[in-house]
């Protein structure tokens, strides 16, 4: 039986680890072919091998996402290596800087905003450059957060970002809609990753969020993958400019 991305090609940044190598992970399971990048080859290598070990097919590529030359030559690669890209999963991120927003550092702010926004607005936007050029439908899941939701104690720039990537999400979905181009994103909670480790790994801050959660704990990045999946898959043929939110209940209060 086929996969639910059989035939598809996508591109998952960030996916050397924690989410990113969840999804690119679960990606392959139901017949994608992965494109898997992010700053360092080393950590992409690595998923891309567990992948194509477990009979998938993967590419991995070094690529700063914030930088314009090297996303637009992360699509050259993924389409010269497999052809063409059917679906990008924005996920690489950072969060440099973690304390009261008034302290923030300038350059905390840049670092900030150039990968966790304007970067998922440039593969976004190499994506469909590419999809209109083969009149082709696609999907584009971004991978936001709660703290885009909620007011962010001590991740303000970091909450100020992923709020913006929903605002983009939903902005694009209008736009390229009709082009059969959605654009969805997922909303997670407290994941335990190395990227959340200031939290899961800090008791005070880790039960100040599961006592505010019903589910009463955080999540593995393995319960990211579905609904990723699912909206990148034609099982959300009609779901457009979503923002689906995995934080076992927290966001709506206890």
């Amino acid at each position: 039986m086929a996969g639910r991305l059989a035939d598809r090609v996508a591109i998952v940044t960030g996916a050397s680890r924690g989410i990113g190598a969840a999804i690119a992970q679960g990606f392959a399971r139901e017949g994608a072919k992965v494109v898997v990048c992010a700053r360092k080859l080393e950590g992409v290598q690595a998923v891309a091998a567990e992948i194509t070990a477990s009979g998938g097919a993967a590419l991995a590529i070094a690529c700063h996402t914030g930088k314009a030359e090297d996303v637009a030559a992360l699509l050259q690669a993924a389409v010269a290596h497999f052809g063409r890209v059917d679906v990008v999963v924005n996920n690489a991120a950072t969060n440099p800087y973690f304390g009261p927003l008034l302290d923030a550092p300038d350059a905390a702010w840049d670092k900030t905003f150039e990968v966790n926004l304007k970067g998922y607005f440039m593969v976004a936007r190499e994506l469909i450059r590419h999809l209109r050029s083969r009149s082709a439908p696609g999907a584009i899941v971004n991978v936001a957060s709660v703290a885009g939701m909620r007011a962010a104690p001590f991740q303000g720039v970091y909450g100020m970002t992923k709020a913006a990537v929903i605002s983009m999400t939903e902005t694009l979905a209008v736009e390229v809609g009709g082009q059969g181009i959605r654009v969805n994103a997922i909303a997670p909670g407290l994941v335990e990753t190395r990227f959340a480790a200031a939290i899961v790994q800090n008791e005070p801050l880790r039960k100040h969020v599961i006592d505010r959660t019903p589910l009463g704990r955080h999540a593995q990045p393995q319960e990211i993958v579905g609904a990723a999946l699912f909206l990148a898959s034609d099982e959300a043929s009609y779901v457009n400019g979503h923002t689906l939110v995995l934080d076992g209940g927290m966001t709506i209060g206890t």
